[in-house]
């Protein structure tokens, strides 16, 4: 059943109503709350205010501007350096007047119209238009320049620096004399220089054969002379002549008081073998009648005139020539070429045993020199005091014309085969065999 209800309660007696002067009174306590506590999470957000905005950002703008601000100096600049070049283009102040305006510093066996020539297209030609490059490589192709470089200064000046190369020796080529550095570059002689160069002239070069060709041959000259001067002797300066024809033969022509004799050096151990040369020179003037050319290239011999003298083959040099060279400081010895060939007529050669090079060997010949001298006084006496020889005894030695040499001061050299030379003997219809002299073995010379 269901249960009777009693009165009913109305809302307002379940909820009363507060007085409305009350209501208003915490509306407006509410509002004080809320302006002092603006930052209260319980408050709505406020309305904003809208901003008005351009079309690009801040950021893109500003680069905007400093871009254009970049692109007018550009143009600034262009503009002005456009007007600069007109200017030096067209402008009569940088322009080559005259060859005044050519500074060239250097210039030692290089002359001044040499080097005009190469740089005398660029006068009255703007300073800017000159190819410095291309006249560098013109100007190194002169024999004399080993290095060249070519300098513009504002407004119309050029400055040229030359570095001209070093000679060392002499290049006898077919019918010239001519100079040439370490590396095998040919030069000719400096023309009107007093200048002189006292170095021996290379045999065995044309000047038709390439670079690479030439620059081997002068590392063994260099070597030569680098082992000949090592000790302080300066044994170089009794070279008038180096044939380096063949590389495993270097030949040398040796000047001294005695004469020009050739020297077979090999192709190593030059000082100690031209030592050996210099020890027994005078020894070996004593022991035979001409010393021509001495061989020392074996180990456990040497030979005494093993060349065979024959015609001059070269061209012979002009008169012009020949006082172009000697001025230069061509020894006159140079001038006469030495060469081998196949002759009718042959020398002896003497093979002698192997000797060691004396320590002093400019001693040993000042003792030689002496001893020498002593034995042309006494041959000088005994010919004084030789007695007179029958008309009949002169007819039957006839055929033996060679007197016997002096051995006081020599050694006697060992027995080897001769050859007879006709050029040296006296005219004869028949070929008779030649008694030994007196004093010396049989079968030596």
């Amino acid at each position: 059943m269901a249960r009777k209800s009693g009165s009913t309660i109305s809302q307002e007696e379940l909820y009363p109503q507060a007085d409305e002067p009350s209501r208003q009174e915490l509306d407006d306590a509410h509002r004080l709350d809320l302006d002092v506590d603006e930052q209260s999470p319980f408050l709505r957000g406020q309305k904003r205010i809208s901003v008005r905005r351009g079309s690009l950002p801040k950021k893109a703008a500003t680069r905007l501007t400093w871009g254009a601000l970049a692109a007018l100096v550009v143009l600034v600049c262009g503009l002005a350096i456009t007007a600069v070049y007109h200017y030096g283009e067209h402008s009569w102040r940088f322009r080559v007047e005259s060859s005044d305006d050519i500074e060239i510093s250097g210039l030692g066996n290089v002359t001044r119209p040499q080097v005009m020539e190469v740089m005398g297209e660029d006068i009255g030609r703007n300073i800017f238009f000159i190819p410095l490059d291309q006249r560098q490589k013109q100007l190194q192709q002169i024999p004399w320049v080993e290095t060249a470089s070519v300098m513009r200064f504002v407004p119309n000046r050029i400055k040229i620096e030359i570095h001209e190369r070093t000679p060392v020796a002499f290049v006898r080529v077919g019918s010239k004399i001519l100079l040439t550095d370490a590396s095998g570059t040919l030069m000719d002689l400096p023309a009107g220089s007093k200048k002189k160069f006292s170095f021996p002239v290379i045999l065995g070069m044309n000047a038709g054969e390439p670079q690479s060709t030439r620059a081997p041959r002068m590392k063994i000259y260099n070597q030569l002379l680098s082992e000949l001067d090592s000790e302080g002797a300066h044994y170089s300066q009794d070279l008038s002549e180096v044939d380096l024809s063949d590389s495993d033969d270097v030949k040398v022509l040796a000047n001294d008081a005695g004469g020009e004799v050739l020297v077979h050096l090999g192709a190593s151990d030059f000082l100690s073998r031209f030592k050996i040369y210099i020890s027994h020179a005078q020894e070996w003037r004593q022991q035979f009648a001409r010393l021509d050319s001495v061989d020392l290239r074996y180990e456990h011999q040497i030979v005494v005139n093993p060349d065979l003298q024959g015609p001059v083959k070269q061209p012979p040099l002009s008169l012009s020539v020949a006082k172009a060279a000697v001025a230069a400081g061509v020894k006159p010895a140079a001038l006469v070429v030495h060469e081998t060939a196949a002759p009718k007529t042959t020398t002896p050669a003497h093979v002698l045993p192997s000797v060691k090079p004396t320590a002093n060997p400019k001693t040993a010949n000042s003792k030689i020199a002496e001893s020498k001298t002593a034995s042309k006084k006494k041959l000088a006496k005994a010919r004084h005091h030789k007695p007179a020889v029958k008309k009949a005894d002169v007819t039957a030695h006839s055929t033996n014309t060679s007197a016997p040499p002096l051995r006081a001061a020599t050694q006697t050299p060992s027995p080897v085969t001769q050859t007879a030379n006709p050029a040296t003997a006296p005219p004869s219809t028949t070929a008779k065999p030649q008694k030994p002299s007196a004093g010396i073995p049989k079968g030596q010379p």
